[in-house]
């Protein structure tokens, strides 16, 4: 079986449907429209640039290896390879790959028939950094190292090598001739980036020579030392680059986990990082702030959510007659005091950083599990997704950050590239009345007769785990992200009832009669603080979490033995302790039925194995709700991912749809839940790619079953696929028209949205913290960085100076 290079984080019903036509479009600059936001990185003229300097970029980790090829690959592997080899075609503001000409003059298809033959002229300058010179050596090394028929080599990914015939010499060393078995239209992914032979000309040295060194090099920098220690990564000026010299002397790439960062921008251990929005959100508060210093507490920060009561106990105790208790709690409020002294002085630092907005090259998406249970059935998930206001969910994530809240529109491309298309009408828009009109064509109705609790999940997930039951891979506790089990659309009372559902916890009525959450001014759904003096803490109308002085507990303990007298003295009155409940409710005495006062004394009877009651406004079939298990991720970073999942649980409610939110540890959701089928709704995200026919395949493959049983779902975790969409695939990847290719994709596209396996919400934001005068970087968006031009602006010369030129 052919491996694809997995990518990080992070179909089954093929019915005849009717799609709309997709026009073809031409391979103009328009081909995919504008991307969603430009690149925002100061974009700055070289000469207006600093010579020397180094810049401290932040990465999430060292890594493993640096070899891209192989399966521990991860993003910092990537970006050292962007810096250091070749790249021979490399993305430009819009996602699409163009000729990269420090290493390239051209490269082009010269024959299709009877085979595909590609061209690539070299640039005659370009060496390795031994001297010698790059050539067709190096690319038969590659190919081999990659084409799969050599077991010794272990690649993670080898797609479109396989097709390749032969290499061989040009006219010239300075071309490169490749001949195809097979015809491959995305022949400008190979060969980027580029290893020199002396790393892939072996299997020992592929396997083990390039992961913690680089000795051969051919870019901008060099690969320097790589201090496990200190968590660096040095890249330095490569003295034997022919192109544009790189403005930095030094790269240092500098491991820090993103929760960490705001912390070490204040501290001067990075000028540049990626950051979360909590981090953004920091910055953007220092700056309103205007970095005022003190060690009292402000509107943000440590201890701004303790209330007048807790500080009054906390006094309390720390200068009570108890001396243990004192002297703990007298170390609880240094300890609080130094965290606010070191807060207020980390926001002074931040002042002097700025955030540069745009948007990644990847999409967060709704997946849905079609492998079993009441998603396996195609107008299930097409209902659940005809209930999605996208553009909504878009705007919880996005609007508050000012970024375009506009939905992605397609699973095989964005905005900008060539191969986008919004195909979304292929499944249709939000309509509530469609999705009715889905469900109950697929048999499910409200008010129908239960045999199982309302937490019970149909289908055959249900009798493995107990509602409200944790995975046992999940922490609970306070600062575990883990709330445990909310089951969205169940109310408090009984399944029939006709109440309208409590309010949950931040829940607003909005526009349409939709609760979101009666919360302060400028707080957003998912906790986040964007006004910080609008949301202070305000003790007035909230109890108090701390225990209250014995008078009040007096006085409040008389309160409620005087309620619950009351109470009793009512029931006792009204009889209810001997009425009949009929889901939550008693309904009048009917026509032949006994009263109170006829009828005898019951007598004992044994108790039916299940008791029936009706589903109410919630949906069922054949006994069981439709409860879906929706996954969410409980670690710090994901709170805007947890609020669009609880946003569409309150969408789900109007169809009647159950869902049980499941808030799972960070390094258990997509191993244990998404990649083992352990869900029915997920949230998470894939990256985009410009070459779709060759990337995307392995996400939206039919499974096919194995020899021991197990099901093959490569990377399609929705289970969800068609042999249509397959075809599709494959004729796409072998046309050398690249019109008619795009064509083949964006009509494969159309038949995923209808499957409905995932639906695309949203493209991420990208927010990144930098030096005011640091140009040519920042917030990429869709393009590469070209790493020779990043570095820092020059002053403005003095009025002085200018007069004297004048």
């Amino acid at each position: 079986m052919t491996q694809r290079r997995r990518r990080s984080l992070a179909l089954l019903t093929s019915g005849v449907l009717a799609l709309p036509l997709l026009a073809g479009c031409g391979a103009g600059e328009d081909d995919g429209g504008p991307a969603a936001a430009g690149q925002d990185i100061a974009t700055t003229t070289r000469d207006r640039v600093v010579d020397g300097g180094v810049l401290r970029w932040a990465v999430d980790n060292l890594p493993n290896t640096l070899n891209t090829f192989q399966a521990d690959a991860d993003a910092t592997t990537g970006r050292i390879a962007g810096a250091v080899l070749p790249q021979l075609f490399v993305m430009d503001a819009k996602g699409r790959p163009v000729v990269n000409p420090d290493y390239l003059e051209k490269a082009e298809v010269t024959e299709r028939e009877p085979k595909q033959v590609v061209l690539y002229k070299l640039n005659q300058q370009a060496v390795w950094s031994d001297g010698r010179e790059i050539g067709a050596a190096d690319f038969v090394a590659q190919w081999r190292s990659l084409n799969g028929k050599d077991s010794a080599y272990w690649t993670a990914r080898n797609a479109g090598y396989e097709r390749i015939e032969k290499i061989e010499r040009g006219k010239t060393d300075l071309e490169v001739k490749v001949t195809f078995a097979k015809p491959y239209a995305d022949w400008r992914s190979l060969f980027s980036p580029l290893y020199p032979k002396q790393v892939t000309g072996t299997p020992e040295a592929f396997n083990e020579g390039a992961r913690g060194a680089l000795k051969v090099t051919a870019g901008p920098f060099n690969l320097g030392a790589v201090d496990k220690k200190t968590g660096t990564v040095a890249l330095t000026r490569n003295a034997r680059w022919w192109g544009r010299p790189a403005k930095l002397d030094t790269l240092v790439l500098t491991a820090v986990p993103r929760a960490e960062r705001p912390a070490a921008l204040a501290a001067g251990r990075l000028d540049m990082a990626e950051i979360d929005r909590a981090g953004a959100d920091r910055i953007a508060l220092a700056l309103r702030d205007g970095g005022r210093a003190s060690g009292a507490k402000g509107a943000h920060g440590p201890g701004t959510s303790e209330t007048a009561a807790q500080a009054t106990l906390s006094w309390a105790v720390a200068y009570g007659q108890d001396e243990s208790k004192a002297a703990a709690e007298q170390e609880t409020r240094r300890k609080d005091a130094e965290a606010v002294t070191k807060y207020a002085g980390e926001q002074v630092a931040l002042r002097s950083f700025t955030v540069r907005k745009s948007l990644e090259p990847a999409y967060t998406q709704l997946a849905m599990n079609g492998a079993s249970g009441p998603l396996a059935d195609e107008r299930v998930r097409r209902a659940v997704a005809r209930a999605l206001d996208r553009k909504a969910l878009a705007e919880i994530v996005l609007k508050p950050l000012g970024l375009p809240a506009k939905p992605v529109g397609s699973h095989l491309a964005l905005a900008g590239q060539r191969a986008y298309a919004d195909n979304s009408d292929a499944l249709g828009g939000q309509d509530t009345r469609a999705a009715q009109a889905l469900l109950a064509d697929a048999g499910w109705r409200p008010g129908g007769k239960l045999t199982a609790p309302l937490g019970t999940k149909a289908g055959p997930e249900s009798d493995k785990t107990a509602p409200g039951q944790d995975d046992g891979k999940t922490p609970s506790g306070p600062g575990t992200g883990n709330d445990g089990l909310y089951i969205v659309g169940q109310d408090d009372g009984k399944a029939g009832d006709a109440k309208a559902p409590a309010r949950a916890p931040g829940d607003h009525e909005d526009a349409d009669g939709e609760h979101e959450g009666d919360l302060p001014e400028g707080r957003l759904p998912d906790g986040e603080i964007v006004d910080a003096d609008a949301s202070a803490p305000d003790a007035e109308g909230r109890p108090s979490p701390v225990l209250a002085p014995a008078p009040f507990a007096a006085a409040q303990e008389k309160t409620l033995l005087g309620q619950a007298q009351a109470q009793a003295r009512a029931q006792e009155e009204a009889g209810t302790e001997d009425q009949a409940q009929d889901d939550g409710k008693r309904g009048p005495t009917l026509d032949g039925e006994e009263g109170e006062d006829d009828k005898e004394p019951a007598k004992a009877s044994p108790a039916p194995a299940k008791q029936a009651h009706t589903s109410g406004s919630v949906l069922a079939k054949d006994g069981k709700p439709l409860t879906l298990r929706f996954v969410l991720p409980s670690g710090p970073g994901s709170e805007a991912l947890r609020a669009v999942g609880e946003r569409i649980s309150q969408m789900l409610r109007k169809l009647g749809v159950n869902t049980e939110l499941t808030k799972v540890a960070d390094e258990s959701f997509f191993k244990d839940h998404i990649a083992s089928g352990q869900y029915d709704l997920a949230l998470y995200s894939w990256p985009a790619t410009a070459y779709p026919a060759t990337d995307a395949r392995p996400i939206f493959a039919k499974p096919e079953p194995a020899a021991d049983g197990s099901l093959l779902v490569e990377q399609n975790y929705t289970r969800v696929g068609t042999d249509h969409i397959d075809q599709l695939f494959d004729q796409a990847v072998g046309e050398l028209d690249e019109d008619q290719s795009r064509e083949l994709m964006r009509k494969a596209d159309a038949r995923i949205w209808a499957a409905a396996g995932s639906v695309p919400l949203y493209q991420r934001p990208e927010l990144v913290a930098v030096k005011p005068n640091l140009v040519n970087a920042g917030a990429f968006g869709l393009g590469a960085p070209r790493f020779q031009d990043i570095g820092w602006k020059k002053a403005a010369p003095a009025k002085g100076d200018e007069n004297k030129k004048k």
